[in-house]
């Protein structure tokens, strides 16, 4: 049996918690959820601890990250050491350089391992393996609704609510971006640790008020050719600024971990 343990209960966790019986084949049981503060009547009878501590003592197998980037910062080297596998939504953490090294130095020391989830996009397979055969560049263009962009610099650049024209509110690096938008950047970051990097990786980000979806293009160009993903994501109904397919992606991470046959 796969034990498995959660850190926050927001529009990821939530959905994980939902999709696991669809995902997993072998038998499973989520062992309890790390929140700020103690859950009355958590789903399906689950314990819910604001301690990490109380968690790691339930032993669990594995455990997913759905709480933002402090929570990486906070709990991914504690999980390692403790030699339990870690799935880490809030991939942006890992802009960060020196905590990039922590957690690999922690899961190096164990036997516990790091799963980055594609999350919103696709195509990560064939980035990797373009890397592999010598990458040129590698641009990333995000498109959101003003709203998604509600409560980040953006603010401050544009009027979200009157805007009536696509507008480019970032326009740099790969790490600038999961720098200053840290809650809506976590695909930036999956692309530039599968790609050219943090420095490398271009991106642009638009508030579009003519769409609806999300929608994340990539532009990859090396030895092995050249290709364009492109993917029109829903919202997640929980929040309007996490795509609907990430939490999906998370839960396949969970899937993969128990399984025996990986894609």
């Amino acid at each position: 049996m796969i034990k498995i343990g959660l850190i926050g209960f927001g529009a990821i966790g939530q959905c994980v918690i939902a999709t696991l019986p669809k995902a997993l084949t072998e038998e499973y049981q989520v062992v309890g959820i790390l929140t700020r503060k103690n859950i009355d009547n958590l789903v399906n009878d689950i314990s819910s601890y604001t301690n990490i501590d109380q968690l790691l003592a339930q032993h669990p197998d594995i455990i997913v990250e759905c709480a933002g980037h402090d929570a990486v910062k906070e709990y991914g080297c504690k999980i390692l050491a403790a030699n339990i596998s870690l799935v880490i939504s809030s991939i942006g953490a890992l802009a960060d350089s020196h905590l990039y090294e922590q957690l690999k130095h922690a899961s190096t020391n164990s036997q516990a391992k790091i799963y980055l989830p594609a999350g919103a996009i696709g195509g990560i397979d064939a980035l990797v393996a373009a890397k592999l055969g010598g990458l040129n560049e590698v641009t990333y263009t995000m498109r959101k609704p003003p709203k998604a962009w509600l409560g980040t610099v953006a603010e401050a650049l544009v009027d979200l609510n009157g805007l009536q024209q696509a507008e480019v509110i970032f326009s740099g690096s790969a790490g600038e971006a999961a720098t200053l938008y840290p809650k809506n950047t976590n695909v930036t970051a999956t692309i530039a640790l599968a790609g050219l990097g943090f420095e490398e990786t271009k991106v642009q980000l638009i508030a579009d008020p003519e769409i609806e979806d999300n929608i994340h293009e990539i532009w990859v160009s090396g030895e092995t050719g050249s290709f364009t993903i492109v993917l029109a994501g829903k919202p997640s109904s929980y929040n309007p600024k996490t795509s609907a397919l990430t939490a999906f992606s998370v839960t396949n991470c969970v899937a993969n971990f128990g399984s025996s046959i990986i894609i």
